[in-house]
């Protein structure tokens, strides 16, 4: 029996758990199982060093993503430059930590027929702001607009940027119609969020914003509403949860199909009433 995990706090929301378990019906391991496991930045270490050889991997959610670094014995370089590690692979006795949010959000924005952008604004500076930073490098984008409600709090992601080579360029949210005239808006914000933005950002041509429910946000309406392409949060934690499943299990024959299902089906069973 091989096992692999979410962990995070809150975690009962997380989609994971059927991703992964849709992926290992498709591939045909029904020797897997993955689970979710609430767990804070102080359990993480205990945590870790309890598990047995049977462990193939691990993907982490807030708040942890930057916790888990001390504990891996090597880290991808992307890991190192966005500053976070979504997901843990256990090999040859060692804990080797990587990023797929950022292959995750490259996906989702290709697979939206969206141009790679020549200018972009991306609103909040935490760590989906910092793998979104990488995702515009690889889409070839060099400068960048970050809006925060705190410029003082924003230095771990002007970090990043320094690391990617990225120019940043920080605003607060009170100067926001400055750098709406863009090819992509970022919201990175929680649901609900960037409500009070939704009118100022109508015209803006592409939008990706990470919540996928509830959804669509009044962001995702308005610019939807405007004309503008929408791109929820799905299609991000569906790639990156297949790029997981890639490294966990070794396996590149992975059912993206089944896996995009699963997770739209669980989505609609948690917005029924009475669920």
């Amino acid at each position: 029996m091989m096992k692999a995990a979410v962990l995070g706090s809150p975690i009962a929301h997380s989609l994971s758990p059927h991703l992964h378990r849709a992926a290992y019906e498709g591939l045909g391991l029904y020797d897997w199982q993955y689970e979710a496991f609430e767990c804070d930045e102080a359990g993480l270490a205990g945590l870790v060093d309890g598990l047995g050889p049977e462990w193939a991997g691990l993907s982490l959610t807030m708040p942890l993503k930057r916790a888990v670094l001390p504990l891996l014995d090597t880290v991808s370089d992307l890991a190192v430059q966005v500053g976070g590690a979504n997901t843990v692979i256990f090999s040859e006795g060692g804990r080797h930590g990587d990023n797929t949010d950022v292959h995750g959000i490259v996906q989702a924005i290709a697979e939206a027929g969206i141009a790679p952008p020549s200018s972009a604004t991306i609103l909040g500076g935490g760590a989906t702001a910092a793998s979104t930073l990488a995702a515009l490098r690889e889409l070839g984008l060099s400068e960048v607009n970050l809006v925060v409600r705190d410029q003082a709090r924003a230095g771990e992601t002007a970090e990043v940027a320094e690391r990617l080579g990225t120019t940043l360029s920080l605003r607060t949210f009170d100067k926001l119609e400055t750098v709406l005239d863009v090819d992509l808006l970022v919201s990175t914000l929680p649901a609900g969020a960037a409500d009070g933005f939704a009118g100022l950002a109508a015209g803006v041509p592409a939008l990706f914003d990470v919540v996928y429910a509830p959804w669509p946000t009044r962001l995702a309406s308005a610019v939807s509403d405007g004309g503008g392409v929408v791109i929820g949060g799905f299609p991000m934690l569906l790639h990156q949860a297949v790029r997981q499943v890639e490294m966990m299990t070794g396996r590149t024959d992975v059912p993206v199909e089944a896996m995009r299902a699963a997770g739209k089906a669980e989505i609609v069973r948690r917005a029924a009433p009475g669920s």
